[in-house]
C-alpha cells in the first residue's frame, strides 16, 4: 500500500520589502516635518535671543543666550506699554463688536428661507475681497468729518470690516447644522425669537464663537494698515505701529526692539494655544451636514 507523505511549508520569516518601507516611512516626514518646523520658527527663536542680550550687541549676538539680560523689556514696557494696551483694547473691542453685529446676522442668513440670503452672502464674499487701502482710504474722509481720527472707537470699527464678515460665514455655516426642531421646541415652551437665540443657538454654537472671535483678534491686534491710516498722533497708536516707528529712526537698541516684538506675540500665541481645540471644531462644524 503505497504512503502518502506530507511536506509541511513553513511560513516565510522575513517580512515583505514593502511593509519595512511604510514603517520606515512615517519617520522619514517626521524628520521632514521637524526640519520644516526649526526653518519656519527659527525667526521667532532669533528675536527672543537678540531680546535677551545686552544693548548695541544684535552684530554679536550668540548662538545661545548665556548671560540673560532683561534691559530690553523694561526699556520696551516703558516705551511701548501703552501701545500694547492700545492694541489690546481695540482688538477686545473689535472682537465684542464683530460678533454683536455677525451672530443674529448668521441666524437670519442661516434659517431665513428668502430670495435675498444668497445675493446678501454674495455681497459678503465680494466685501472680502476689497483691498484694503481702499477701505482705509474711503474711511479716512468719513472719520475726518466725523471726527472720528485719533480714536479707539473708530479704529473698533475700522477692524471690525474685516471681522464681520469673516464671522458671518463661520457662524451661518455652524448655525446652519442646528435642527430647526431645536428651536421649534424652545418656541413651544414660550421663548420668543431673541430667548430662543440667546439661550439655545449661541450655547449650541460656542465653538463656532470662539473661533470667529479667535481670528478677528488676530486680525486686528495684527493690523498696521487702518493704524497707520487712521491714527495721525501719539495719543492713540498701537503695538505695531509702536514698531513701526522704532524702526524709522536709526535703531541702535535692537534688545528693546526685538523685546517689544517678543511682547506682542504673546497674546496671540496665548490665544492660539487655549483655544486651539475649538478651532478645530468651529472651523470644521459647517463641514458636513
Amino acid at each position: 500500500m503505497a504512503t502518502v507523505t506530507h511536506t509541511s511549508v513553513r511560513p516565510a520569516t522575513h517580512t515583505p520589502v514593502h511593509r519595512r518601507r511604510s514603517r520606515r516611512q512615517p519617520w522619514g516626514y517626521t524628520a521632514i516635518g521637524a526640519l520644516i518646523l526649526a526653518v519656519m520658527l527659527f525667526p521667532v527663536y532669533w528675536m527672543v535671543n537678540v531680546s535677551l542680550q545686552p544693548a548695541n550687541t544684535a552684530v554679536s549676538t550668540p548662538w545661545f543666550p548665556t548671560h540673560l539680560n532683561f534691559h530690553g523689556y523694561a526699556t520696551a514696557l516703558s516705551q511701548q506699554g501703552s501701545n500694547l494696551l492700545t492694541s489690546l483694547v481695540v482688538a477686545v473691542g473689535s472682537v465684542v463688536f464683530s460678533l454683536i453685529i455677525a451672530s443674529p446676522a448668521a441666524y437670519a442668513l442661516a434659517h431665513v428661507n428668502a430670495r435675498w440670503v444668497g445675493p446678501v452672502l454674495f455681497g459678503i464674499l465680494i466685501s472680502q475681497m476689497v483691498p484694503g487701502i481702499v477701505v482705509a482710504n474711503a474711511l479716512y474722509s468719513a472719520y475726518n468729518d466725523l471726527g472720528l481720527l485719533n480714536s479707539i472707537p473708530g479704529l473698533i470699527l475700522a477692524d471690525s470690516t474685516a471681522g464681520i464678515p469673516f464671522a458671518i460665514l463661520i457662524l451661518r455655516a455652524f448655525m446652519g447644522n442646528i435642527p430647526a426642531s431645536v428651536i421649534e421646541a424652545a418656541r413651544v415652551d414660550g421663548a420668543g425669537r431673541v430667548r430662543a437665540f440667546v439661550s439655545i443657538v449661541l450655547p449650541m454654537s460656542r465653538n463656532a464663537l470662539i473661533t470667529a472671535g479667535l481670528f478677528t483678534f488676530l486680525f486686528t491686534w495684527s493690523d498696521f494698515l487702518f493704524a497707520l491710516t487712521l491714527t495721525t498722533t501719539e495719543d492713540v497708536r498701537p503695538v505695531t505701529l509702536g514698531l513701526y516707528q522704532y524702526l524709522g529712526s536709526h535703531v541702535s537698541d535692537w534688545n528693546a526692539v526685538m523685546a517689544t516684538a517678543t511682547l506682542a506675540s504673546v497674546p496671540a500665541l496665548v490665544l492660539l494655544l487655549v483655544a486651539q481645540r475649538y478651532i478645530a471644531t468651529g472651523v470644521t462644524g459647517g463641514a458636513v451636514k
